[in-house]
């Protein structure tokens, strides 16, 4: 099977090159390679490796600077998915876009399925939900796969650090205290675990919406608490809200995704955030 990466060196990206290349013929793509947002160079790239599978996780992620930079974040995110569905239509290729828990408008309080009714609350957000639906009405074999929190070995090309590596900069500089949000909730996972349940997923056939995520919730504050046990990092750590931060983005405040698409067919294979962390931590290598 060959399979096409777009943003192959990113921090999901990277590690699905790495699951894939042990079983398949991955040919990594990343913006040197192409620009998502131009159809004739994405069509002409494509055609020419002629995949069976596409993963894109090509977005333009950098939240707050998705306000201000709306074109932008509307030619990566909505015209990119939308070329690249029509691109693996053409080919007859399985196309997966990687989506966020962010659709969601965090009012409902309890874990969200597949078939609740998305409420994007900030451009980011929005302009992901536009790729989805491009995917999914645009390309016949598609999964469209929403995640979480997501960290991994290698940072962020647009963001940058994980939530975990910019948490142990603050204590490397020698802050006196690290403030963490404690009303924040959400399910952080590891993106090495969602490589290795995308693989046996997409084989199964079972296109549609999936939610991939750790199992369990958490908070920001309770997921820092889980690595500074885990480091023996003996900084004070201080809980606050999310009101301690203000910022121009609405950011759902409750964002737990539950699988219930993935454990409907028997393929739930997502390790507790806790354990994932920690295993991580442990290895450096998810």
């Amino acid at each position: 099977m060959k399979v096409a990466i777009i943003g192959a060196d990113g921090q999901l990206g990277s590690d699905l090159v790495r699951v894939f290349s042990e079983s398949h013929d991955v040919i990594p793509l990343t913006i040197q390679d192409m620009h998502v947002e131009d159809f004739e160079q994405v069509r002409t790239v494509l055609h020419k490796i002629k995949p069976d599978v596409i993963l894109n996780t090509a977005a333009y992620h950098k939240v707050p600077d998705c306000e201000t930079h709306q074109d932008l974040a509307w030619q990566v995110n909505c015209r990119g998915a939308l070329n690249v569905a029509k691109a693996a239509e053409e080919l007859q290729a399985i196309n997966v876009y990687y989506s966020t828990d962010y659709v969601f408008d965090g009012l409902k309080n309890s874990p969200y399925i597949e078939t609740d009714a998305p409420n994007p609350q900030s451009v980011y957000a929005a302009t992901k939900l536009m790729g989805e639906y491009f995917t999914r009405n645009y390309s016949t074999k598609h999964f469209v796969i929403r995640v979480s929190g997501i960290y991994g070995k290698i940072p962020s090309l647009i963001k940058g650090d994980n939530f975990i590596t910019a948490i142990l900069k603050q204590v490397e500089a020698g802050k006196k205290e690290i403030r963490v949000v404690d009303d924040e909730i959400l399910t952080p996972t590891p993106t090495l675990e969602i490589a290795m349940n995308t693989l046996p997923l997409i084989q199964t056939g079972a296109h549609g919406v999936y939610h991939m995520t750790s199992e369990g919730q958490c908070s920001w504050f309770e997921f820092t608490q889980v690595i500074f046990e885990t480091l023996n990092i003996r900084t004070p750590l201080v809980r606050c809200s999310v009101m301690d931060f203000p910022s121009v983005v609405k950011r759902p405040q409750y964002s737990v995704l539950e699988n219930a698409n993935l454990k409907q067919i028997g393929m739930n294979r997502m390790s507790h955030w806790r354990e994932g962390l920690i295993r991580f931590l442990n290895t450096n290598d998810g």
